[in-house]
């Protein structure tokens, strides 16, 4: 209320100054011809200010903003994926019965335009995501996540998530499957339809790593390609990945003179 008060004074005071300029002008040239058409030219600014103001600076601070809610927010996926987000994606993708069909596929060069990203995720949208149950260790499936419970909490109650839809449907997803586990006293000996229930939800979890982990990818390659080249190093779906540069593979090595020089 007070804050409204102030303005409403701060109002009243400027057009009393402008009157008063105005006054004194006529009272200098004595033209009132002069001060109506310096008003017309003024009004006249006035609405080129209005549209260099509203529209053109607010859509660059927005734009502004909206870059660097973006950047805190990959930071955020990013410590996801270094904290859990690549180890699940590991664990899980190796109980995939058709993993060979797409594992070239998500082998990341640092050669790779912004359109092989894109074709590689739209490829992928007819994928199955199986998972093998009889290959599955529901206990070391369920030990991994609730080592970063906490971490998940916090992650989901963090409101910069809530700009990022895929992304808050891959942690409530996590939550999801860990709460599922944890209900269950017992990961032993469970009926049919049960692991038939909990293969759905990893199936879930599965996709949705798999997509979000690609665009992170991304997003490294574009923005950060010191990380981008650890990150290609420690592929999850890479057989032959290794956080050891060896440099044997040219398109890595290539790609690693270009990091040098930024």
């Amino acid at each position: 209320m007070r804050d409204i008060k102030w303005r409403i004074i701060f109002a009243l005071f400027l057009i009393i100054v402008s009157l008063l300029l105005y006054m004194l002008d006529y009272l200098k040239f004595g033209d009132p011809q002069h001060i109506l058409d310096r008003l017309l030219q003024d009004f006249a600014f006035l609405l080129i200010q209005v549209l260099l103001v509203t529209l053109i600076l607010e859509w660059l601070l927005s734009y502004m903003e909206k870059r660097n809610r973006l950047k805190k927010l990959n930071m955020v996926i990013g410590t996801f994926f270094t904290a859990v987000g690549t180890k699940l994606l590991t664990y899980i993708s190796d109980l995939d019965p058709e993993l060979e069909k797409i594992r070239s596929s998500l082998v990341v060069r640092g050669d790779w335009s912004e359109q092989e990203f894109s074709s590689i995720s739209e490829n992928l949208k007819g994928y199955s995501y199986g998972i093998d149950m009889e290959k599955l260790d529901l206990e070391c499936l369920f030990d991994l996540l609730q080592k970063e419970r906490d971490f998940f909490i916090r992650l989901v109650e963090n409101p910069i998530l809530l700009e990022h839809e895929s992304f808050t449907d891959l942690l409530l997803s996590v939550s999801h499957l860990s709460e599922e586990l944890a209900s269950r006293s017992c990961l032993i000996g469970l009926p049919a339809a049960d692991l038939t229930h909990i293969q759905g939800d990893i199936k879930r979890v599965y996709r949705y790593l798999v997509n979000e982990w690609l665009d992170y990818m991304l997003y490294l390659k574009r923005d950060y390609p010191y990380l981008f080249s650890l990150a290609m190093r420690t592929n999850p779906f890479d057989q032959t990945a290794s956080p050891i540069v060896n440099g044997k593979d040219p398109h890595f090595c290539q790609n690693l003179e270009d990091f040098n020089h930024l």
